[in-house]
Protein backbone atom coordinates (compact mmCIF):
# COMPACT_ATOMS: atom_id res chain seq x y z
CA UNK A 1 0.00 0.00 0.00
CA UNK A 2 1.45 3.29 -1.02
CA UNK A 3 -0.41 6.49 -0.38
CA UNK A 4 0.55 9.34 -2.72
CA UNK A 5 2.26 11.68 -0.25
CA UNK A 6 2.75 14.55 -2.70
CA UNK A 7 -0.96 14.47 -3.59
CA UNK A 8 -1.96 14.31 0.08
CA UNK A 9 0.27 17.30 0.95
CA UNK A 10 -1.08 19.30 -2.00
CA UNK A 11 -4.64 18.49 -0.87
CA UNK A 12 -3.77 19.54 2.69
CA UNK A 13 -2.28 22.86 1.57
CA UNK A 14 -5.25 23.57 -0.70
CA UNK A 15 -7.67 22.85 2.16
CA UNK A 16 -5.83 25.16 4.55
CA UNK A 17 -5.71 27.94 1.93
CA UNK A 18 -9.44 27.55 1.19
CA UNK A 19 -10.35 27.69 4.89
CA UNK A 20 -8.24 30.82 5.40
CA UNK A 21 -9.75 32.41 2.28
CA UNK A 22 -13.19 31.70 3.78
CA UNK A 23 -12.25 33.56 6.96
CA UNK A 24 -10.95 30.83 9.27
CA UNK A 25 -9.11 32.23 12.28
CA UNK A 26 -5.61 30.74 12.25
CA UNK A 27 -5.15 31.50 15.95
CA UNK A 28 -8.00 29.16 16.94
CA UNK A 29 -7.73 25.41 17.49
CA UNK A 30 -9.44 23.16 14.95
CA UNK A 31 -10.54 19.56 15.26
CA UNK A 32 -8.75 17.71 12.48
CA UNK A 33 -10.06 14.31 11.39
CA UNK A 34 -7.64 12.14 9.42
CA UNK A 35 -9.58 9.50 7.44
CA UNK A 36 -8.25 5.94 7.06
CA UNK A 37 -9.92 3.02 5.30
CA UNK A 38 -9.27 -0.65 4.48
CA UNK A 39 -11.08 -3.81 3.57
CA UNK A 40 -8.91 -5.60 6.16
CA UNK A 41 -10.03 -4.78 9.70
CA UNK A 42 -6.83 -6.20 11.23
CA UNK A 43 -4.65 -3.85 9.19
CA UNK A 44 -6.87 -0.90 10.06
CA UNK A 45 -6.66 -1.84 13.73
CA UNK A 46 -2.84 -1.89 13.49
CA UNK A 47 -2.89 1.65 12.07
CA UNK A 48 -5.21 2.77 14.87
CA UNK A 49 -2.89 1.41 17.56
CA UNK A 50 0.11 3.19 16.04
CA UNK A 51 -1.77 6.48 15.72
CA UNK A 52 -2.81 6.33 19.38
CA UNK A 53 0.84 5.76 20.31
CA UNK A 54 1.81 9.06 18.64
CA UNK A 55 -0.99 11.06 20.25
CA UNK A 56 -4.11 10.88 18.08
CA UNK A 57 -7.55 10.06 19.43
CA UNK A 58 -8.99 7.25 17.34
CA UNK A 59 -12.73 6.73 16.97
CA UNK A 60 -14.27 3.27 16.62
CA UNK A 61 -14.17 1.89 13.09
CA UNK A 62 -17.31 1.95 10.98
CA UNK A 63 -18.15 -0.78 8.50
CA UNK A 64 -19.83 0.06 5.20
CA UNK A 65 -20.64 -1.64 1.94
CA UNK A 66 -19.57 -0.36 -1.47
CA UNK A 67 -21.76 -0.48 -4.57
CA UNK A 68 -20.01 -3.68 -5.69
CA UNK A 69 -20.97 -5.40 -2.42
CA UNK A 70 -17.47 -5.38 -0.90
CA UNK A 71 -17.07 -4.37 2.72
CA UNK A 72 -14.77 -1.60 3.95
CA UNK A 73 -13.82 -0.37 7.40
CA UNK A 74 -12.94 3.22 8.22
CA UNK A 75 -12.07 5.40 11.20
CA UNK A 76 -10.87 8.90 11.92
CA UNK A 77 -7.76 9.84 13.88
CA UNK A 78 -8.46 13.13 15.62
CA UNK A 79 -6.13 15.94 16.68
CA UNK A 80 -6.64 19.51 17.86
CA UNK A 81 -4.28 21.97 16.17
CA UNK A 82 -4.12 25.49 14.81
CA UNK A 83 -4.83 25.91 11.12
CA UNK A 84 -1.16 26.01 10.15
CA UNK A 85 -0.04 24.51 6.83
CA UNK A 86 3.28 23.35 8.31
CA UNK A 87 1.64 21.56 11.24
CA UNK A 88 -0.91 19.92 8.97
CA UNK A 89 1.77 18.90 6.48
CA UNK A 90 3.69 17.22 9.31
CA UNK A 91 0.54 15.44 10.45
CA UNK A 92 -0.25 14.38 6.88
CA UNK A 93 3.24 12.89 6.53
CA UNK A 94 2.97 11.15 9.90
CA UNK A 95 -0.45 9.63 9.23
CA UNK A 96 0.48 8.63 5.65
CA UNK A 97 3.62 6.86 6.91
CA UNK A 98 1.64 4.91 9.51
CA UNK A 99 -1.04 4.09 6.91
CA UNK A 100 1.63 2.81 4.52
CA UNK A 101 3.27 0.67 7.21
CA UNK A 102 -0.10 -0.82 8.17
CA UNK A 103 -1.15 -1.32 4.54
CA UNK A 104 -4.27 0.88 4.62
CA UNK A 105 -5.50 3.86 2.62
CA UNK A 106 -5.22 7.39 3.98
CA UNK A 107 -7.86 9.63 2.43
CA UNK A 108 -6.60 12.95 3.82
CA UNK A 109 -8.11 15.11 6.54
CA UNK A 110 -11.08 17.32 7.13
CA UNK A 111 -12.37 19.71 9.76
CA UNK A 112 -15.50 21.58 10.75
CA UNK A 113 -15.77 25.25 9.91
CA UNK A 114 -18.53 27.72 10.56
CA UNK A 115 -21.24 28.14 13.14
CA UNK A 116 -22.90 25.05 14.57
CA UNK A 117 -26.20 26.54 13.45
CA UNK A 118 -25.09 26.32 9.82
CA UNK A 119 -24.52 22.54 9.95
Amino acid sequence: MANDLSELIAQSNETVAALIDDGADTSEMFTIEHHLVSSDFTKLEKAAVELVKVGYHVDDADEFELDDGSRQFAFVAVSEVKLDPQILELQTKEVAKIADLAGVDYDGWGTYFGDDEEE
